[in-house]
């Protein structure tokens, strides 16, 4: 490797915590002039409340980024795996859980 590539190279780190990663089933993205703020929320059903899991805020240029790094990353998980279907295409029960009486 060159000098040039070793000065270029970018060491990055994660905890054993960070690692672990956190579930989301919702995304809600709010915007100013200067930031892009993405909150990650893991809502479960039957349950009035949630919770914020992750808050990421970055600039406008990040965002655009992140959004062609993703959008390139479904093309390819998709190629490999086949179309990704959309939430309203697949047929989900009404109740979540055991079913009560009356």
């Amino acid at each position: 490797m060159s000098d040039q590539q070793q000065q270029n190279q970018l060491n990055i780190e994660i905890s054993e915590e960070v690692a672990e990663g956190q579930y989301a089933n919702l995304a809600i993205i709010t915007h100013s002039h200067a930031e892009f703020v993405i909150d990650f929320v893991n809502v479960m059903p039957g349950t009035p409340k949630s919770k914020v899991k992750s808050r990421i805020i970055v600039t406008p240029q990040h965002a655009k980024r992140f959004m062609n790094a993703l959008a390139e990353n479904v093309q390819r998980y998709e190629a490999a795996n086949g179309p990704i279907k959309d939430l309203e295409e697949i047929a989900l029960p009404l109740t979540f859980g055991p079913a009560g009486q009356a």
